[in-house]
């Protein structure tokens, strides 16, 4: 699967400067901010204070679904389907408090997955607060009848002595009508000197699961991985679906656009859906890193997994004025049964 990516025209100063108005300030321009900020939310997004005041964007479909959506790391935090069910797993111990990055959700890693760089674990994008993008760029998808948020991070100062590069980050998050989450990442290249920039980036996303013993991954089988219990020792996954009996920690490559993970506890299937994304992270910490992790329970590794749309083997180039698209589409779908057992490809083969 290559990387969408389409050189654009730049983007007016106006827009820029209306972008770093609308950064969080204090006072009365705070306000004046907060206000400005409002009149650009899409019907069905409200602004909310969250966890220690940090401000949140609440999206509500009218059949019932929720999710919420954090400027700080332009961070998904929750996703609830039209049962008020959550579907994501945050912990308990979670720090909401900047510069730590919040544990649970949708972290983004970006410029930079994992330690694959002179930057710290992950990058920066998740430790940043993001703006409401005031000229959002029409999106090649159909979410006329989605709530949606546009957000967009641009690099500070002090982000541009560590790398270097001026870039363009924007963020559609929007909810469907039947309560499928989408994600939809452009980032651009807008140096001026010319010079082109490489990245990694993952959707890290953590799935609340009843119980990591009843779940299982499906659409891996027989694909090469680098494993990361074994300094990236490049393998083969062997068995016919991935289950779990200790940390799990293993990048897939050239992986297809869909994948399934099985919760048969719950009866109950999450659907990846992506583009731009060739690799995806399965992640469980187990037990002894989940009792060395200050902001993680130390039980919690038997109620979440992270399986994790991402671009990590093939960094991705971009020259000035090049974009690249990376789409993640989540559903949540009742399993089917076949002898007593969860059948996937009904999920994989018919949606």
């Amino acid at each position: 699967m290559s990387s969408d990516k389409a050189p654009i025209a730049a983007a007016s100063a106006s827009a820029a400067a209306a972008t770093n108005a609308l950064s969080g300030s204090s006072g009365s321009g705070g306000v004046a901010a907060a206000n400005a900020n409002a009149k650009l939310l899409h019907p069905g997004a409200e602004f909310s204070k969250g966890i220690n005041g940090l401000e949140k964007v609440v999206l509500r479909d009218p059949r019932g679904s929720v999710a919420e959506v954090y400027l700080y790391g332009g961070h998904v935090t929750s996703w609830k389907n039209d049962h008020g069910e959550e579907l994501l797993f945050v912990s308990s111990k979670a720090i909401f408090k900047p510069p730590k990055a919040i544990r649970g959700g949708i972290p983004i890693c970006f410029p930079q997955f994992s330690n694959l760089g002179s930057l710290d674990a992950h990058g920066f994008a998740r430790n940043r607060f993001w703006s409401i993008d005031p000229d959002p760029s029409p999106f090649p998808t159909n979410t006329s009848n989605k709530v949606a948020v546009d957000l967009i991070l641009r690099p500070s100062e002090e982000d541009m002595k560590t790398w270097p590069h001026s870039y363009e980050y924007r963020l559609r998050v929007a909810l469907g009508p039947g309560g499928d989450l989408t994600l939809i990442s452009r980032i651009r290249n807008t140096n001026s000197d010319g010079k082109p920039f490489s990245f990694t980036f993952a959707y890290h996303t953590y799935f609340s699961v009843s119980d990591i013993s009843e779940v299982r991954v499906e659409g891996l089988e027989t694909l090469d991985y680098l494993d990361n219990l074994q300094n990236r020792k490049r393998c083969t996954e062997q068995g016919d679906a991935i289950t779990f009996e200790s940390e799990v920690d293993k990048i897939y490559l050239s992986t297809p656009t869909k994948i399934a993970i099985l919760d048969h506890e719950k009866k109950r299937t999450f659907v990846i859906r992506k583009d731009g994304l060739p690799d995806a992270v399965v992640w469980n910490p187990w037990d002894k890193k989940s009792k060395a992790m200050a902001d993680f329970g130390d039980d919690e590794y038997k109620h979440m997994l992270c399986v994790e749309a991402a671009a990590i083997e093939k960094p991705i180039t971009l020259k000035p004025g090049e974009e690249w698209r990376g789409r993640q589409e989540l559903s949540a779908v009742p399993s089917s049964y076949c002898s007593g057992q969860l059948d996937p490809r009904k999920v994989l083969q018919g949606s």
